[in-house]
Formats: C-alpha cells, sequence, structure tokens
C-alpha cells in the first residue's frame, strides 16, 4: 500500500487526504494546530459566481465530501451580495468538527498539534519529514498544503502586525516551507505596487457585540450592505486585499456583512473608532483577527513551482495544493487544487501517468492558467478564483461558467472523467 503523508490540514489537505484515501492509499494528515481547515473557520462563502460551475464538477470527478459539508451546513443559499451571485454561505462554528468526523470514518490518521520543521532529502527523493516533537514521519509520496501565510514575522514585515488570527501563530509555531526545506526556492506573491504579500480580505465580528435588530435582520437576510460615512471612504485599502474578487469600489464605499454564524465583515481591517459610527454597530467587537481595527494576516509569501499535475518540480515524491500551489483565493479553490494532489498521490507512487485536468473544464483550466501567470512578474501581482477578478472573466469569456448541473457531467463524462476520483488505485 501507498503511504502518503499530507502536512498541512486546511481544506487542501483534507481534499487530498480524501482521494488519496480513495485511490487506495494509507493516508496521515499533519497539522500544526488543534483545528483542521485553517482560514475555512473563519472563511464560510461557496458557490458564488464561477465557484458553483467548480464545486460542481468536483462533485462530478468524484470527490464531493467537503463540498456536500458546507452545502448541509449552509446558513443561506442563493444570495446575492455586490459582485457576485447566487452564493451560500456555511456556519463556520459547526464545519471543522464534520469535516473531521468524515475523514476519522475514511480511515485517515489525523496527527493535530504536529508541526513539521524539517525533511529527510536523498537524490531529490523526501524520504521522511520532522516534527517539531522530533519525530521522523516515513512516507512514499509527500503532500504539501501548508498555505503561504505566517509566521508572525511575515505579518509584521508585509503588514501592520499580528495579535492574533486564527492560524495563531505564537501557540502552535511558525509555518515551515517543506518545498523550500527540499530545495526548491519558494515564489512570492506581489500587490500591485510591487511590495510582497497580501492581507486577507475579511474580519470577523462578534454577533453579541451588535444591535438586536442588526442580527436579526442578518440572520434573516444572509447579508447586510452599510454605508460607510463618505469621510472614512478609503479606495487604497483595495488594492492591498488578497480577494481580489471583493476589490471593487462598492467593498470600499460600503460595509458588506455576511452571516456565517460569526459576522464575516468584507474587509482587510476597519478602524475600531469609525465601525461604531455605523448604526448598530455602536458596540462592534472584533473576533478575528484581534487586530481587526489595524491590520489582518498576510498570505501569499510561499508558493511552490509545479506543473498542472500538483507535482513540486525538482522533487521526485512531492505534490502541493492549495495557496502553497498558486496565487489561488478561496475554498473551492483548495478543495479543487486538493483532490487532484490526493488522487495523483497514489498514481506517482505507483508511477503511473499522473493526471492532468483538460482546460476544457473550469478546474483544470484555473490550475493552467494560474500556472503560467506566476511564472510573469505582472502575474504575480494577480490572484486567481472562480469567484470574480480576472479568472472569473476569463471563465465566462470561454464559456465554461454555467449553473447548469446536467451539462457539467455531461462534459466530464465525454472526456472519461466521470467519477475518476473514486477509482481505487492500490
Amino acid at each position: 500500500m501507498s503511504k502518503v503523508v499530507i502536512i498541512g490540514g486546511g481544506w487542501a489537505g483534507c481534499a487530498a487526504a480524501i482521494t488519496a484515501k480513495k485511490a487506495g492509499a494509507d493516508v496521515t494528515v499533519l497539522e500544526k494546530t488543534d483545528l483542521l481547515l485553517g482560514l475555512g473557520n473563519v472563511g464560510g462563502i461557496m458557490r458564488n459566481n464561477g465557484r458553483y460551475t467548480a464545486a460542481e464538477e468536483i462533485r462530478a470527478l468524484g470527490a464531493p465530501e467537503l463540498i456536500d459539508i458546507t452545502d448541509r451546513l449552509a446558513r443561506h443559499t442563493n444570495i446575492d451580495f455586490p459582485g457576485h451571485k447566487h452564493a451560500s454561505l456555511y456556519d463556520v462554528n459547526l464545519v471543522e468538527p464534520m469535516v473531521r468526523r468524515v475523514l476519522s470514518a475514511m480511515g485517515i490518521e489525523l496527527l493535530l498539534e504536529t508541526r513539521v520543521i524539517d525533511v529527510k532529502i536523498k537524490s531529490n527523493t523526501i524520504e521522511s519529514v520532522l516534527t517539531a516533537s522530533e519525530e521522523w514521519i516515513h512516507g512514499d509520496v509527500f503532500i504539501e498544503t501548508t498555505g503561504s501565510t505566517g509566521p508572525m514575522g511575515n505579518c509584521l514585515k508585509y503588514g501592520n502586525g499580528c495579535s492574533m488570527c486564527i492560524l495563531r501563530c505564537p501557540t502552535y509555531g511558525p509555518r515551515v516551507s517543506i518545498s523550500q526545506r527540499a530545495g526548491v526556492e519558494d515564489i512570492l506573491g506581489q500587490r500591485t505596487d510591487g511590495e510582497y504579500g497580501a492581507m486577507s480580505g475579511s474580519c470577523k465580528l462578534s454577533k453579541g457585540s451588535l444591535s438586536p435588530e442588526l442580527v436579526m435582520q442578518l440572520e434573516k437576510e444572509g447579508m447586510m450592505v452599510l454605508p460607510v460615512p463618505t469621510e472614512d471612504v478609503n479606495m487604497d485599502k483595495l488594492n492591498i486585499k488578497v480577494c481580489q474578487q471583493y476589490a471593487l469600489k462598492e467593498f470600499a464605499e460600503n460595509l458588506v456583512l455576511l452571516d456565517t454564524g460569526y459576522v464575516k465583515l468584507m474587509t482587510s481591517y476597519y478602524p475600531l473608532d469609525k465601525l461604531r459610527k455605523i448604526k448598530g454597530l455602536e458596540n462592534a467587537r472584533y473576533d478575528d483577527p484581534y487586530s481587526g481595527g489595524r491590520g489582518n494576516s498576510v498570505r501569499y509569501l510561499s508558493m511552490a513551482p509545479r506543473n498542472n499535475s500538483m507535482k513540486v518540480d525538482g522533487v521526485s515524491n512531492l505534490l502541493c495544493a492549495g495557496e502553497k500551489s498558486g496565487l489561488f483565493v478561496g475554498h473551492t479553490e483548495a478543495i479543487a487544487t486538493g483532490s487532484l494532489a490526493g488522487h495523483n498521490s497514489v498514481r506517482l507512487s505507483l508511477g503511473m501517468p499522473l493526471l492532468k485536468l483538460p482546460r476544457v473544464l473550469a478546474l483544470g483550466h484555473l490550475i493552467s492558467y494560474a500556472n503560467e501567470m506566476l511564472k510573469e512578474p505582472e502575474g504575480r501581482k494577480n490572484r486567481y478564483t472562480f469567484a470574480g477578478g480576472k479568472y472569473f472573466e476569463q471563465m465566462k469569456e470561454t464559456g465554461l461558467y454555467t449553473l447548469d448541473i446536467e451539462s457539467i457531467e455531461r462534459r466530464i463524462r465525454e472526456i472519461g472523467l466521470k467519477d475518476i476520483y473514486t477509482y481505487k488505485l492500490v
């Protein structure tokens, strides 16, 4: 049996674990904190714009588990907010334990509070990884899904500090780039002004700190748009956001609130004194990050060069997914890349040709397009997501964006990939 070791338990790592297990591998997930899903614990947005198409492609390829969980936990469906249509908002308070139970029931080994700090490599092949507790964990194939946020020094150097986000670097230690430890130089994303990294695009507000009237309306409608006083509008903030699909003037001129169990505030940060000037937010308090009045986590500082099968260049048995694999934004994008990496990890261990999703699928098109852009200096200043920005325009121009589930399944069946992720290879 193939032994697949996944470093990082976010959406990409969990998706990779599922497809690797389905393909017949013995799978272990190493996660440095005490929670799976990472930023998924403060996210909550699914199926907006082209993510609807992508979610249905993932399901048709044979990896429906994580999409189905977020669908079951949706507090609101078919929500429209500025620049976005037919979104669903899953409950961030319930999603992690449900995902954990699904992975455990599949027989996937979950080693939480297990931070990987180094690798043992011979002839461009990783033999094992070293944890902070000085344990060597061996594997046939490794998948890195460590993300691109942290350590704290990066949030200090490229942002406004740390105090502190859901990843809790002070408690669980800094992220370590496994690909770089294996001798592969990381790629850094940039902002439009050339500065490295970008801030996360949203904050969480405590519901209990908002007026009962505002909470009642938000829970009924799923979203609210509150005008920002003219003197407080700051268009420059849009340039620092990770989520360029939300870098629209409407998000500078208004506060967009979404009900994900918490109150998701769609801005990287917003000064507390100005926030409390708005009706219903007079007592508002940030839950994540605690520095939400001034700053947020900084991301896209650690991406590995890879091919379109998600294998890392220069290391024979290392794949990557999620933000580690490119300037991707979002849970759906992480699940898409993770699912492919997990399936291909077993193919790699068996010496089989790796699967490359064709560009007639939105998933294959995004993976290829983002890889091409990562190799271009200007391309590193953009982010790639099914939900908006330049890539969503590509989806519409190429006819890949559709809400027709039957046509999505037919397209996948015609290219012979229906339920490909369910095939047991070992």
